[in-house]
């Protein structure tokens, strides 16, 4: 009997399909450039196209294209067909083709790298991401960089931070006398959080079509309060879109694993089964796309925006990463006794003090505009970096500085009062959903990439900020005259150095906020606040040690997220005015016109009928429009001020400040009064869906 099983990895030219169709010799050369990073030889390339080619054809593909990742966040591809030579009809597909391709390298954001007239880029297949079908197009990962072999892209750096980590990992790996290990590797598994609304509706609203979120809306009656919708039964209308779903997502090898009802009405979440980093960045882009795809053939469509309702859960993208060596050993598994395993201890000290050192990468990898409405609240942790790491942990730690042996509390048996259910083990680590940086058991969960976001960044910025703290730490081991008295005094140092950035209690509490300040971590509530300290010194130093951005490359990240924050406001205040002026205005107006006039009516049938309502309702209609449209000029003025010129030859650094202090606040003003309006306007003339709605209407 066949299942859905059955198709997995079906449109993937994957291990094992490489192993079908490729030379052993061929293969096992290919295998040492992904496992061992050797250059990769040109009679390898141009077998293995030919084996890729034929493999395609058999699957019905016409065309091939080199699918990178730029710096918009989402992914790219330029389809060229097989057919090559004029007057043939032969498929073709050379080594050369293969492994390099030629994009338009000036009409994506490079933060200045590539000017208009400079339109060269170049592609470069990655041969540790597998190629796939889509679409009948044979889909080959590469690497994107410029005419000067700067990175343009997401993958070459995350690549590249890849490297760096394997190096210093191994350098303490040896130290601790193993010598088999060959290559160790950042596993990733990428928690995706979606809404899914009513494609009819969502066409009907211009915010939702123009920028992804609502920027008017009322709460419903009824929003996230009676938890009901948190884990209960999948209707069938979505319930067929996750079946779908699933299975588009196993063809292309995408291990889809978990889903289920997240908290907020018409909120999912599908979480794959983990993968090196590499992979799972690419298969995290290929999720987002297939989940849009796949549910516009449902009448839905999937909201990715972390907060596309005001007072509801938004969505995260909770990366969950963990170091694991060729072997399959996971080198952050604290084992039965943690305490005396002192290389979990040594690893485990390495990331404390890499988000302690980089808190200001690790906040600045998770900073969009769409973000900045969510951290904070609703789940969605607060603008702070701290980590969690539970009771066991954290009195471990407090044992070592203090110098004093540690009385393990050894696991406890849950009791579940019913004799028929089983007893099980607790784990000596609960969750804490308000922690930025969580360890939950042999794994960190990084809460604050936002759903919409490429995991890229945060990766980077991960492996790379524990990759300089696993150098300091093989720098001073390996010049010890004694690696043992030397390793428990770097453990016990560097627990009693990083404490402040331990936090295991409520984010959301204000005596946090207090606490953080004292303790003098960073604190950067927006992604303008947060930016520009990509090129702080101490970080341009990190990038370059380890070879991960050059300073022309970091500059033009910052200017180009930059960039991209101040567009993506700017797109919604204009949208914002736009209906503002176009819709909520007419139609409160027309409201109140239309009860002022049933008011005088009735009054002209029965003059002593007081209309207490009418005239009440159309006084307050009538007081509302002239605020909403006092407020839609002040924003209009908002967006003109200089900075927003196309002539204003102002950095996008001034753009965002002038963003955050001027114009999101008069955004912020116009909404509130005409989500008041809204409940004050009747249902049958309000412009566009409610909440309630796009939120109960699946």
């Amino acid at each position: 009997m066949d299942h859905d099983f059955d198709c997995f990895g079906s449109l993937v030219f994957d291990d094992r399909v490489m192993q079908e169709r490729l030379p052993a010799e061929i293969y096992q050369k290919l295998h040492r450039t992904i496992d061992e990073g050797r250059a990769l030889r040109p009679d390898v390339a141009e077998a293995v196209a030919e084996a890729m080619k034929a493999w395609a054809l058999d699957h019905g593909a016409t065309h091939f294209t080199h699918w990178f990742q730029p710096m918009t966040g989402i992914t790219a591809e330029r389809h060229e067909s097989f057919l090559a030579s004029p007057g043939r009809s032969l498929p073709e597909f050379s080594g050369r083709e293969l492994i390099r391709g030629e994009a338009d390298g000036s009409s994506f954001p490079s933060g200045g790298l590539r000017a208009t007239f400079e339109a060269r880029g170049y592609t470069a297949w990655d041969p540790t991401s597998y190629a796939f079908l889509k679409d009948k197009t044979l889909c080959i990962p590469t690497a994107f960089c410029s005419y000067g072999g700067e990175a343009l892209d997401k993958k070459t750096p995350l690549l590249r931070s890849m490297d760096a980590f394997n190096r210093q990992a191994l350098r303490i790996l040896r130290l601790f006398g193993n010598k088999s290990v060959r290559r160790v590797r950042t596993c990733v598994g990428a928690e995706q959080e979606y809404f899914l609304i009513d494609r009819a509706l969502y066409q009907k609203r211009k915010d939702l079509i123009f920028t992804g979120r609502t920027l008017f809306g009322a709460p419903p009656p009824k929003g996230q309060e009676l938890d009901d919708h948190y884990y209960g039964s999948i209707k069938p209308r979505v319930a067929a879109f996750m079946e779908e779903l699933d299975r588009e997502l196993w063809k292309l090898g995408i291990p889809a694993k978990t889903e289920h009802n997240e908290v907020a009405p018409s909120q999912h979440e599908l979480a794959p089964v983990y993968t090196t980093a590499n992979l799972a960045v690419d298969q995290n882009q290929l999720m987002m796309e297939m989940m849009r795809r796949t549910a516009l053939r449902h009448g839905l469509v999937c909201l990715l925006h972390e907060k596309p309702f005001a007072g509801v859960n938004g969505s995260g993208k909770h990366n969950n990463w963990s170091i694991s060596t060729d072997a399959g050993v996971n080198l952050l598994s604290p084992g039965d006794t943690p305490y005396e395993n002192a290389q979990f201890l040594l690893f485990l000290c390495a990331v404390i003090q890499a988000v302690d050192d980089y808190q200001d990468l690790l906040r600045i990898s998770a900073a969009t505009a769409g973000n900045d409405c969510r951290l904070g609240a609703s789940e969605a942790p607060p603008s702070t970096v701290s980590i969690f790491l539970g009771d066991e942990l954290t009195a471990i730690m407090d044992a070592i500085v203090a110098g004093r042996p540690y009385s393990a509390s050894g696991q406890t048996t849950l009791k579940l009062g019913v004799d028929a259910l089983p007893r099980f083990a607790r784990d000596n680590t609960d969750r804490n959903r308000t922690s930025p940086f969580a360890f939950t058991g042999n794994k960190f969960e990084f809460r604050m990439v936002g759903s919409s976001d490429s995991i890229a960044c945060a990766n980077i910025m991960l492996n790379t900020a524990v990759a300089e703290s696993l150098r300091l730490y093989a720098d001073r081991l390996e010049a010890a005259e004694n690696f043992e008295s030397a390793l428990h005094e770097l453990i016990r140092e560097t627990f009693r150095l990083h404490r402040r950035i331990i936090f295991n209690g409520n984010g959301y509490d204000d005596a946090w906020a207090e606490e953080a300040r004292r303790r003098g971590l960073c604190n950067y509530p927006t992604t303008a606040d947060a930016l520009p300290h990509l090129l702080d010194e101490k970080n341009l130093e990190l990038f370059r040690r380890h070879r991960i951005y050059s300073l022309t490359e970091a500059a033009a990240r910052c200017e180009a997220l930059l960039d991209h924050y101040c567009k993506t406001v700017l797109i919604e205040a204009r949208t914002m005015l736009a209906m503002a002026r176009q819709e909520i205005l007419p139609a409160v107006s027309a409201c109140g016109a239309k009860l002022a006039a049933a008011g005088s009516a009735k009054r002209a049938l029965c003059p002593e009928l007081a209309c207490a309502f009418e005239s009440k309702r159309a006084r307050q209609l009538s007081v509302i429009v002239d605020e909403i449209d006092a407020l839609a000029d002040a924003l209009a003025d908002a967006l003109n001020v200089p900075a927003f010129r196309h002539e204003a030859h102002v950095s996008p650094a001034v753009r965002a400040s002038a963003i955050r202090d001027g114009l999101l606040p008069a955004m912020d003003r116009l909404r509130a009064v005409c989500d008041e309006a809204e409940g004050l306007t009747t249902a049958a003339d309000w412009p566009f869906p409610t909440y309630a709605e796009l939120l109960f209407s699946v």
